[in-house]
């Protein structure tokens, strides 16, 4: 009896692992319906507006809106002034330029020169180009 043991261990786990490649093959299907349920999320729908459209900033600025809310009531739970929430949202929504944005403007503000120079036409002022960027980059943010 001692004897049978390792060639019953050996059959029961290769039958096992039989089972498990042949489960696998046949729920491959399963697999790919997988999150098409009503009941679970699905990701190929649309979940909401383009990022960076108009209604995607729109819902962003409403959504922190309600969080400088909830902020503002539980600072005022414990007696402290509520914060202006419009200057609070404008200061979190601004544009930030950092250094790298920066060189990369200014990258591309000399690569246009280099453009225009070989156009024959004069050559543009880097820094002042760099803030016009910026301030247009800044003015798109907003609108």
């Amino acid at each position: 009896m001692q004897g049978a043991f390792e060639p019953v261990l050996f059959i029961v786990c290769g039958l096992g692992i039989l089972g498990a490649v042949l489960a696998l093959v046949s729920a491959s299907k399963t697999w790919k319906e997988y999150g098409k349920s009503q009941l679970l999320m699905e990701r190929d729908q649309d979940a909401g507006p383009a990022a960076g459209s108009a209604a995607a900033l729109l819902e962003r600025d409403s959504e922190i809106r309600q969080l400088l809310d909830a902020r503002n009531h539980r600072r005022e739970r414990r007696g402290e002034p509520p914060l202006d929430i419009d200057r609070e949202l404008s200061r979190l929504t601004a544009l930030q330029v950092d250094g790298q944005l920066k060189a990369e403007i200014r990258e591309l503000v000399i690569a246009r020169n280099h453009r225009r120079a070989r156009a024959g036409k004069p050559p543009l002022d880097v820094d002042a180009e760099v803030a016009r960027e910026i301030g247009e980059l800044t003015t798109m943010r907003e609108n």
